[in-house]
């Protein structure tokens, strides 16, 4: 019995011996069945890792080729005046938005009237191109100009390259028989000696900015003269920023000839339209400085003479400048008579905010309408 009873634990112990082994087996071979599933899965992923990256680094390597090679390079532009530091500013944004473009002219300052600071004088020295306007305009910054390119500056001027007008050209022909010889002797040679020498202006206009074609020409010139040093893109946006204010310059003209043309006669504050009028058909009858710069100073036999060109043309409107005081022009306005009102341009200088001519293209649109809506008034 005991006998038995030991067979059938032996027995049993085997069997379940036997389970044991084919247990360890199973799960030994799904271990290894796993193992290999994830070795292999693991060698098809660094095989695909192995392909891509290649490709990856390549495509890398060319984006960052290709960034290098279309940025430009940070640059500092020093404009003297608002006008040329509204265009220079729109070339330098889309050349190079990194690169610096310094106005020294705040808004509505007088061009003419303007000394820079300490601190001004050191930008221009340090700027990569200085771009000034030229041809006597900046009778303040003379010197300083001068002095900078001593120093190794660039300075770029800009309207002596535009194929100026001179002073007083074709505009007050008609009226020069007619008041011009009858004070010709009185106060030509007079006031010649003493507004234009005393202001250093020469016989070329510098108030070229009037003519937008004329501006979009010196944006062609700013940028090909920064592209020498920094690259094409800079030639791309200036050529880009000209073709702006040439399709500009439709509206504005638009605006202008609007106005009949015997109702085209201007009488401004200086001499500082005479490229609007030799590009719209406008004429320039009379001045209340008679001079290209603000800082000259009428006579009263001049002011007596300015009143009886507005009677005898039948004149009603006075254009001032926003950068200077009006008084001499409301009080000529004041001795014509009929109602004659003072209309005050940008001429000089941009607009503030919210002025209707906070850039160039909007100061130009601006000045247009203010023209020829008091002028198709009358």
């Amino acid at each position: 019995m005991t006998s038995h009873k030991l067979a059938l634990l032996t027995a049993a112990a085997l069997a379940s011996a036997g389970s044991l082994v084919a247990c360890s087996s199973s799960d030994d071979s799904t271990s290894s069945e796993a193992t290999a599933s994830q070795s292999a899965t693991e060698e098809e992923t660094s095989s695909v890792e192995e392909e891509a990256d290649p490709s990856s680094t390549d495509d890398a390597s060319t984006a960052d080729a290709s960034e290098s090679e279309s940025s430009a390079p940070s640059v500092s532009v020093v404009s003297t005046t608002t006008m040329l530091g509204s265009v220079v500013g729109d070339i330098v944004a889309c050349a190079s938005p990194d690169s610096t473009a310094i106005t020294l002219m705040p808004v509505g300052v007088d061009p003419h009237d303007f000394s820079p600071s300490s601190a001004q004088v050191a930008d221009l020295v340090t700027s990569d191109l200085v771009v000034a306007n030229g041809l006597m305009l900046e009778e303040g910054l003379e010197d300083a100009l001068e002095n900078a390119e001593s120093d190794g500056a660039t300075v770029l001027e800009v309207a002596p390259l535009l194929d100026p007008i001179p002073y007083g050209d074709e505009h007050g022909d008609e009226h020069g028989d007619e008041h011009g010889d009858e004070h010709g002797d009185e106060h030509g040679d007079e006031h010649g000696d003493e507004h234009g020498d005393e202001h250093g202006h020469g016989s070329e206009d510098p108030h070229f900015w009037f003519d937008m074609n004329r501006m979009a020409t010196a944006a062609e010139i700013i940028g090909a003269d920064l592209a020498e040093d920094n690259g094409d893109v800079f030639a791309e946006c200036g050529s880009k920023i000209a073709d702006e204010i040439r399709s500009a310059e439709q509206d504005v003209r638009a605006l202008l000839e609007s106005v009949p043309a015997d109702e085209r006669i201007l009488i401004t504050d200086h001499d500082a339209l005479g490229y609007l009028a030799e590009v719209y058909g406008y004429e320039v009858a009379g001045t209340v400085i008679p001079s290209g710069s603000t800082l000259a100073e009428p006579s009263s036999a001049d002011l007596v003479e300015l009143v009886e060109v507005i009677e005898d043309e039948g004149v009603q409107v006075i254009f001032a400048n926003t950068a200077d005081p009006t008084t001499l022009a409301e009080a000529v306005a004041a001795e014509a008579g009929n109602d004659v009102q003072v209309v005050t341009l940008f001429v000089g200088s941009l607009g503030g905010p919210d002025s209707g001519a906070e850039d160039y293209v909007s100061m130009m649109l601006t000045n247009a309408e203010l023209i020829s809506g008091a002028l198709n008034a009358n």
